[in-house]
């Protein structure tokens, strides 16, 4: 399969890093420092599951990669618009651009620029980072993409994308509800993103504190009140999910979110605690908890470098 990966960072870097060692037809579009070592020297994953290196093609320019049949689009959620403009050239009349963000209105924005047929959302759970230009460090998480059409219908094109993705080794599920996927994971990365890089603190020191874990806990209440308010059906005991999820996760994980924040970089806060509370405010459900994660965290996205190397 022609596969194209939209953010060579630390999720497209891994995923697509598997699907260019399985021998997939896979180019990856990075910038800067990133992108040159890549170049150079290759892309190096470290993984907690064994390391690789591999010698891919990559490019600054969706422009000289052509239409491909999928795109794994993993940027940085403010990015969404800005790269989903990038990757028309790559869009031919097949395309899929399966969608691997943080958040649960990067579909919307990507269907607004490419058209709905495009588009298909997926799910995450994983913890890689860039560790150095062309170094890809993957140190926690279960490693795990769910992908789903819009309507839950089980196409040939989500089954064909499934059976390239498992094919390399990546875990990979089809859900026929991804929409209430999104939200499980919104609901639980709302809470790990904000308080490990609030709290400075891992997943376990935040659930060793009883009042940290209120506080965890109250993040993803109020996430669930606001997805329910906005009509999502989330199951009823969601936050009793997500905190088993977390309970059985490595103690010493933190989140992107923190990494970005302790190495000065832009912060996904308005795509997180930001949404939760103008949600919030437009559906009449208090969102306190995340609004001071929100306050707390928006200077330090306002003050970081407006595009750095990734």
């Amino acid at each position: 399969m022609k596969i194209a990966v939209m953010g060579s960072g630390g999720v497209g870097g891994y995923f697509g890093g598997l699907l260019a060692r399985a021998k997939e037809d896979v180019t990856f579009i990075a910038r800067g420092a990133h992108l040159e070592a890549i170049q150079k020297n290759g892309l190096q994953v470290k993984s907690v599951v064994g390391d690789f290196h591999i010698h891919p093609k990559a490019t600054h320019d969706p422009g000289a990669v052509g239409p491909v049949e999928l795109v794994l689009f993993s940027v940085k959620a403010y990015d969404t618009e800005a790269a989903g403009t990038a990757i028309r050239p790559m869009i031919g009349r097949e395309t899929v651009v399966l969608c691997l963000l943080n958040g649960v209105d990067n579909e919307e924005k990507l269907e607004a620029i490419l058209g709905e047929q495009h588009v298909m959302a997926g799910v995450v759970h994983i913890l890689s980072t860039i560790s150095a230009p062309g170094v890809i460090s993957q140190t926690a998480g279960p490693r795990t993409i769910k992908l789903g059409e819009k309507d839950g219908r089980i196409t040939p094109r989500v089954e064909r994308i499934l059976g390239v993705l498992k094919g390399c080794g990546i875990r990979a599920e089809i859900s026929t509800q991804i929409q209430v996927d999104l939200w499980e994971k919104f609901l639980f990365i709302c809470a790990q993103g904000g308080v490990t890089a609030l709290g400075r603190l891992t997943v376990g020191e935040i659930l060793a504190c009883p009042e940290t874990a209120a506080f965890y806990r109250g993040v993803m209440e109020e996430v669930a009140a606001v997805g329910r308010a906005k009509g999502v059906a989330l199951p009823a005991d969601a936050v009793e999910r997500a905190l088993a999820f977390a309970r059985g996760l490595q103690p010493g994980m933190r989140s992107s979110l923190a990494h970005d924040l302790s190495q000065g970089n832009r912060l996904e806060v308005e795509t997180l605690a930001g949404s939760v509370v103008r949600y919030g405010r437009e559906t009449g459900v208090p969102t306190p908890y995340n609004f001071a994660i929100y306050a707390c965290l928006k200077p330090h996205h306002d003050k970081a470098p407006a595009a750095r190397p990734a």
